[in-house]
């Protein structure tokens, strides 16, 4: 690896894959990962690679070994999204760039009337279930299912 590991899990949030074919839907995409590396970066117990960093692979096909070898991470999410009228789909991957075994995947199917919910909601779906994973284990995901508030599962874990 070109890095040494950090200490706590580390992770890269690609960009996500616009596959509506539509240039224009671009932001959708743009605006999830943001969102994602924005919430993930607020857990202590995780390492997370910059915005500008992981845009750099935007459009571009690439392996997670590469992804690991450049920024140093264990972890990386991948995912897409595509618009269909008023809904709008998108599929994240947790992926162990180490060995390429996939730890984590979920398809989100939900209606365009908030953009900016939505993109919070999946964001902390998405930091929900890869700290269960990746730091806090089941306990973690009992407790957010009783909670549903993001602020007090962050100060509680």
């Amino acid at each position: 690896m070109a890095y040494t590991l950090p200490d706590k899990p580390s992770i890269a949030v690609l960009p996500f894959d616009n596959l509506s074919g539509d240039p224009a839907q671009d932001y959708l995409g743009d605006g999830i990962t943001e969102n994602i590396i924005a919430v993930l970066a607020t857990s202590p117990d995780l390492f997370v690679i910059a915005r500008n960093s992981s845009f750099t692979y935007k459009g571009k096909a690439v392996q997670v070994q590469e992804v690991a070898e450049r920024f140093g991470v264990r972890y990386v999410l991948e995912g897409s999204v595509q618009r269909a009228g008023d809904w709008l789909r998108v599929t994240a991957q947790l992926v162990n760039a180490i060995d390429g075994q996939h730890l984590w995947a979920e398809r989100y199917d939900r209606e365009l009337d908030n953009l900016f919910a939505l993109q919070d909601e999946i964001a902390q779906e998405i930091l929900v279930a890869m700290d269960v994973k990746l730091t806090m284990g089941g306990d973690a995901n009992l407790f957010w299912e009783r909670t549903k508030d993001l602020e007090t599962y962050r100060l509680v874990v």
